[in-house]
């Protein structure tokens, strides 16, 4: 016998997600600290020893100076980039170390 209230699981977490706000943004920054690897390579990756984040601040430790100062000149393509592969407006700032 099937049950007649029933609800698709998918649409079940959407709404949760919807609802809590705080659980949205925690899965965005978790995001970023993914889409870091996916929107600048394996080879930058490879140079980058430490990345958190904190209240909007991305902070990402390099062990190449010459890198650092090639992000820092990119550094509004590379907010822009990660803000949309998290999709929502979550990184405000990008420190490098």
């Amino acid at each position: 016998m099937r049950k007649r209230n029933t609800e698709n699981i998918g649409e079940i977490l959407q709404q949760y997600l919807r609802e809590n706000k705080t659980l949205k943004q925690k899965l965005a920054e978790s995001r970023v600290l993914y889409g870091w690897k996916a929107v600048l390579g394996n080879a930058v990756f490879s140079y980058t020893t430490n990345i958190y984040f904190r209240n909007g601040i991305l902070y990402v430790n390099l062990s190449s100076s010459v890198l650092r100062s090639e992000l820092i000149l990119a550094k509004e393509k590379l907010v822009d980039a990660l803000n949309k592969y998290a999709g929502m407006e979550i990184v405000n700032e990008i420190i490098f170390r």
